[in-house]
């Protein structure tokens, strides 16, 4: 629905923060319509969506559509300095776009939505973005509209005072989501924000007013982020994910107050390569099934969501394809397929409710340009094994680098999901990893803290099989953990030796600082070299060589410790990796030391001793 674009008059007079938001802009007169002609003005806004005046006392679905598609554009705009709030002086920032790829999920998923209901475009809103989450950050933001869609799951639309208590329910499912939540992240902002605009409501309040109490609490709130957690204040910084989640709703007031927000861009479709267009032409017959995925809203018009049956789904779904997964959550339907008959999941789908999304791959394409690669899978093969008896046990793992890569599947890894520091995958994306293979079981190493928190929210949505993840944070404690199990075992017995491996080991990477900061006592300048071992930073030097082996050393100083591997990133030269071998056996002579090609970015050296 095309919206009226406001005068700049009637912008609304925020607050934003001081360290990761936009420019405090001066305060505006708003421009109020004459008492005689208001009621008429409000009724017709009302109508549009259009609720830019203080007055205005409900939301709407098509209003809240543009709240939201708002408040990621905000977000969008200005993801990077969310990514530059970093605390540790790495290369790893990615806090921004993990918050905007999960809102822009949700975006997307309610893009086609043309419902005035309110309690149906949050429930999409916030199926697409618990499917679309990333990162740590990105889950929490999932979760906290996923409290918000409960609370406006029975109401057409929303006053100030449904709307409070909504906000209160997103930050209760927020903090339910985090094992052992810590003070002074998002999650302490968004707590005290929505304590102090729902203590301020009465019955005078608007949505508008709302908002206001809202945005001004969180931004105060963000600025004592520092005061609650020693290391922002170390490192000179606010709350990252806290910040993104002032920017959301920053941009959510200032679509209340009439301002326009474009959509974020979200990212175009992956462009056919050259080798793809010389193979597949007018002559072509299809040898390999379109990837089919769509994400539908079950409608009371086409029949009764709580009725709709997900195993005769499935069983139809057998009929055309594989690579099946098929998830009902409420009312909202999850459907993967590898099929050559994409129109009969449509039409099957179309007679329970609406999409929200749609997603056709050609595979053959895919396969081309695999085929070229010499990566190709063999049609019969696939075909074979989904056929098969279910496999017993397992293994996804998320990593990056040929080395690294070729390690794992060496190990007995069955799917990986490319991606790590800066590249964190999604929820959807474990999901349709979980989907591709045939197996009761199913063991998954996420090897990164931030984006454990996704694995486990996907093996929550996932219901064909027993997902279990592993807590590994980095690539070589999941190595340790699969080189040390015998994967065929019953699958408690599996569990057990992968946690006690990875108990007995200890990581470590070198990794370089991208700017000047002191993080407990150590003084490190943009530009140095840093040992690191979990979050103490061991050494902060200006040669990667030195790094290293002070790292290797440190390590292997500790009581009971014989055996280092050294998995060697892409950018280090032999001549480099000698020196480092070298130096490493000449301080630890009685020491087992291995090194191994990994491929990795950003880190040169990912250290595992044991």
């Amino acid at each position: 629905m095309a919206e009226k674009k406001t005068k700049e008059n009637e912008t609304p007079n925020t607050e934003t923060p001081k360290k990761a938001s936009p420019k405090k802009e001066s305060p505006k007169k708003t421009k109020q319509p004459t008492k005689k002609a208001a009621p008429k003005r409000e009724k017709e806004q009302e109508k549009k969506g259009n609720f830019f005046t203080d007055s205005i006392k409900f939301i709407t679905g098509l209003f809240f559509k543009k709240m939201a598609t708002g408040g990621a554009g905000e977000l969008r705009s200005n993801a990077e300095e969310i990514n530059q709030l970093n605390v540790f002086p790495v290369p790893d920032g990615d806090t921004g776009d993990n918050m905007s790829m999960t809102i822009d999920s949700g975006v997307a998923a309610i893009e086609n939505i043309e419902s005035d209901d309110i309690a149906e475009v949050s429930e999409a809103l916030s199926r697409g973005m618990l499917l679309g989450a990333r990162g740590n950050s990105g889950v929490i933001l999932s979760q906290f509209f996923a409290g918000i869609s409960s609370g406006l799951c029975e109401v057409e639309k929303a006053d100030a005072k449904t709307f409070g208590k909504a906000l209160q329910l997103g930050v209760e499912k927020a903090y339910a989501s985090v094992m052992t939540p810590t003070e002074g992240t998002i999650l302490t902002v968004m707590r005290e924000a929505v304590e102090y605009a729902t203590s301020r409501l009465n019955k005078n309040s608007t949505i508008k007013s709302l908002f206001n109490d809202l945005v001004k609490e969180m931004n105060a709130s963000l600025e004592r982020t520092p005061e609650l957690l020693p290391a922002l204040k170390d490192a000179g910084v606010v709350d990252s994910g806290a910040a993104g989640l002032l920017y959301i709703m920053d941009g959510f007031n200032r679509v209340l107050g009439g301002e326009q927000i474009e959509a974020p861009e979200i990212g175009s479709t992956k462009p056919v390569s050259s080798a793809a267009a010389v193979n597949f032409d007018a002559d072509c017959d299809m040898a390999y099934a379109y990837c089919t995925e769509v994400l539908v809203q079950l409608t009371k018009r086409k029949g009764d969501p709580d009725k709709f049956d997900v195993d005769a789904l499935k069983a139809f779904l057998k009929e055309l394809g594989d690579s099946i997964v098929a998830i009902k959550s409420d009312t909202i339907v999850k459907v993967h397929v590898h099929t050559l008959t994409p129109d009969k999941v449509l039409g099957y789908m179309l007679k329970h409710g609406e999409f929200i999304n749609v997603k056709i791959e050609n595979m053959s394409l895919q396969h081309t340009e695999l085929e070229a690669e010499g990566k190709a899978p063999d049609a019969k093969a696939e075909a074979a094994k989904t056929e098969a008896p279910k496999k017993k046990n397992a293994i996804v793992a998320v990593c990056m680098g040929d080395g690294i890569e070729g390690i794992y599947r060496d190990l007995g890894c069955d799917y990986i999901i490319r991606g790590g520091q800066t590249q964190n995958p999604s929820t959807n994306d474990f999901i349709e990893a979980f989907g591709t293979l045939h197996a009761e079981n199913i063991f998954v190493f996420p090897n990164n803290g931030n984006i454990l928190m996704a694995a486990e929210q996907a093996r929550d949505l996932y219901t064909e099989a027993n997902v279990i993840v592993l807590p590994s944070k980095n690539v070589g404690i999941g190595y340790a953990a699969l080189a040390a199990t015998d994967i065929t075992a019953e699958p408690d017995e599996v569990k057990a030796a992968m946690e006690d491996a990875m108990a007995r080991v200890t990581a470590g990477y070198v990794s370089p600082a991208i700017r000047d900061t002191q993080i407990e006592g150590v003084n490190i300048k943009d530009g140095d070299i840093m040992g690191i071992i979990g979050k103490e930073i061991v050494v902060a030097v200006d040669k990667q060589i030195t790094a290293a082996v002070a790292l290797a050393d440190a390590l292997l100083s500790k009581e009971g410790t014989f055996m280092l591997t050294a998995f060697v990133g892409e950018d280090v030269t032999e001549e480099e990796q000698a020196a480092v071998e070298e130096k490493i056996n000449a301080l630890h002579p009685d020491a087992e030391v291995y090194f191994t090609y990994g491929g990795q970015a950003i880190y040169p050296y990912i250290f595992v001793a044991e």
